[in-house]
C-alpha cells in the first residue's frame, strides 16, 4: 500500500465519531497554539519532525503577500485543495482562504481561514525525509507527500525552507518578499 493511500485511509477515518470527538478536544483554533519564531523565514532545526509548528500566521491580512504564503499555496495544491499550479502566487486571497479553510474543516483543525500554528504545523506531518545531514539535522531534503501531489523541498544549513513555486522556481519561504507568481 502506498504512503498516498495510507495517508487518504488515515485521513478519511478522522470523520468517524469517535475519531471526530477525539481530534475536538485535542485541537484548538488554527492561529492560537503555540509561539511564533519571529523569524523572517520558515524555519527548522534539528529534525525535520515538527519545524512548522512555530510559524507566523499567513492570510488576507498577515503576510498576505509573501514567499511563506506561495510555500503554503503549493501544499494546499498538493493536498487537492488548489486545482492548478498556475494558483500558486504567493498572494493570500478569497481563493487561498477559501482552500484553507476547506483543507482545516478536512483534516478536522480549526476552521477560520487563516494558517495560524496548528495549521502549518498539522501540514509537517508529512514530511519524508530524502536526503541531507543526518549528524546534525540542519540540512534536509524533504518529500511532502500531498494527497493529490508530491513536491521536494529543502532545508539549508541556516534551517530556512526552499521550494519549487508553482513555476518550478525554487524559491525561499520568506515572510517579507514575494518573488513567486
Amino acid at each position: 500500500m502506498s504512503l498516498r493511500s495510507t495517508r487518504f485511509k488515515l485521513a478519511a477515518c478522522t470523520v468517524g465519531a469517535v475519531a471526530a470527538a477525539t481530534l475536538a478536544l485535542a485541537t484548538t483554533p488554527a492561529a492560537a497554539s503555540g509561539t511564533y519564531s519571529g523569524l523572517a523565514y520558515v524555519y527548522g532545526a534539528d529534525t525535520y519532525v515538527d519545524d512548522w509548528g512555530n510559524e507566523g500566521i499567513l492570510s488576507t491580512g498577515t503576510n498576505t503577500n509573501s514567499n511563506a504564503t506561495c510555500l503554503w499555496q503549493k501544499i494546499l495544491w498538493a493536498d487537492g485543495f488548489l486545482s492548478s499550479a498556475s494558483d500558486i502566487d504567493g498572494q493570500f486571497g478569497s481563493q487561498t482562504k477559501a482552500a484553507t479553510e476547506d483543507l482545516q474543516d478536512y483534516f478536522n483543525l480549526g476552521v477560520d481561514g487563516s494558517v495560524g500554528q496548528e495549521t502549518f504545523g498539522h501540514m509537517d506531518q508529512w514530511l519524508y525525509f530524502v536526503s541531507g545531514s543526518t549528524a546534525d539535522g540542519s540540512t534536509a531534503n524533504l518529500r511532502y507527500d500531498g494527497i493529490a501531489h508530491d513536491f521536494t523541498l529543502s532545508r539549508n544549513t541556516s534551517g530556512y525552507y526552499s521550494f519549487p513555486d508553482g513555476d518550478g522556481v525554487t524559491r525561499l519561504a520568506g515572510y517579507n518578499y514575494r518573488t513567486c507568481s
